[in-house]
């Protein structure tokens, strides 16, 4: 599925760094940034954080591809590996899901900056139910019943007794 160019406020951040995205299709992302002056660092060499927001938000987007109604998703971690400089031209960000469970998800991209591999990032991300208008879950974990599961009932301490 193609996706517009701007977000209309649905992404803020993205749009402020210049983060578009190419396709958005099941399991995987391809965002596109165009390197400007104003997203490098003192040593005038792009920031890390650029390459790791984009990372971030692929992720995210690859990963909404396969959410059911109702579903969001957080980002728990990601690591990631810096492996040239960027100085100028355009960022390519592919994502894909390497594996989505029913609460975690763990995904990779690779950030190349004109076809040359800059930047590679392996990431965890929660899978949460959808936010009442408290902004608490509304799925609730299950609770275990001691006397019915199978599971032995959690160990009960016994107070101490004074020295």
């Amino acid at each position: 599925m193609k996706l517009r160019r701007r977000s209309d406020g649905h992404n803020p951040f993205g749009e402020l760094i210049g983060l578009c995205f190419e396709a958005w299709e099941k399991g995987s992302s391809r965002c596109k940034l165009d390197v400007r002056d104003e997203l490098l660092n003192t040593h005038r060499v792009l920031h890390g954080g650029v390459t790791y927001s984009m990372a971030d938000t692929g992720m995210g987007a690859a990963l909404y591809t396969l959410l059911e109604e109702g579903e969001s998703c957080a980002t728990i971690e990601i690591k990631i590996v810096y492996l040239k400089p960027v100085t100028g031209g355009c960022l390519t960000c592919v994502t894909k899901v390497v594996q989505k469970g029913k609460r975690i998800a763990v995904l990779e991209s690779e950030v190349e900056n004109d076809g040359r591999l800059v930047a590679k990032a392996l990431g965890t991300f929660s899978i949460v139910g959808a936010a009442s208008p408290n902004n608490q879950p509304t799925t609730k974990s299950p609770q275990r019943d001691s006397q019915k599961s199978p599971l032995k009932a959690p160990h009960k301490r016994k107070p101490r007794e004074p020295r």
